[in-house]
Order: C-alpha cells, then sequence, then structure tokens
C-alpha cells in the first residue's frame, strides 16, 4: 500500500477534474481527498493498493482536461482513512 501527494498542473479547474479524480479513486477502493489550489492547479492524497493506476488515468485527461506538469511525492499512510473526498 502507498500514498502519495499529487499536485497537477493545467487545465484542471472548471472541466470536471475532480469528479474524474473521485470516480478514479472510487473504481479502484482508494482514500484519500482531491481539491482545487489557489494558485489554479488541483491538488490530491491518494492512498491504496492501486495508486499508480489512479496516476495514470488521471494524468491521462480528456477532451476537457489538459494535464501539462504533475509532481508527485510518496508521504506516509494514513491508517484510520476510509474515502476519497472533495476538500474545499
Amino acid at each position: 500500500m502507498k500514498r502519495y501527494f499529487i499536485v497537477y498542473k493545467g487545465i484542471v479547474q472548471g472541466v470536471g477534474f475532480r469528479g474524474k479524480a473521485i470516480q478514479c479513486a472510487r473504481r479502484h477502493q482508494l482514500t484519500g481527498y482531491v481539491r482545487n489550489t489557489l494558485a489554479g492547479d488541483v491538488e490530491c492524497e491518494v492512498q491504496g493498493e492501486e495508486v499508480d493506476l489512479f496516476v495514470k488515468e488521471t494524468i491521462a485527461g480528456d477532451r476537457f482536461i489538459k494535464v501539462f506538469d504533475y509532481s508527485i511525492k510518496q508521504i506516509p499512510l494514513k491508517e484510520d482513512e476510509r474515502n476519497f473526498t472533495v476538500r474545499f
């Protein structure tokens, strides 16, 4: 099991990125959160067995979402976390 802190840069706000992240996380039974930043990026923490698939799917984007760059860092696990949410 892994936990990543990820920052996505590009066309990632106002285009359904957070919704896509929630769908991916639920499909792969991951926990964590996703939120927009004031700088116009999106950040998330994601934890579980299939976090690498989550990263691959979220950076792929779609016809509206365009990830131009991202940073990723492995961080300590949170044992008591139960779901994946949107933070505001």
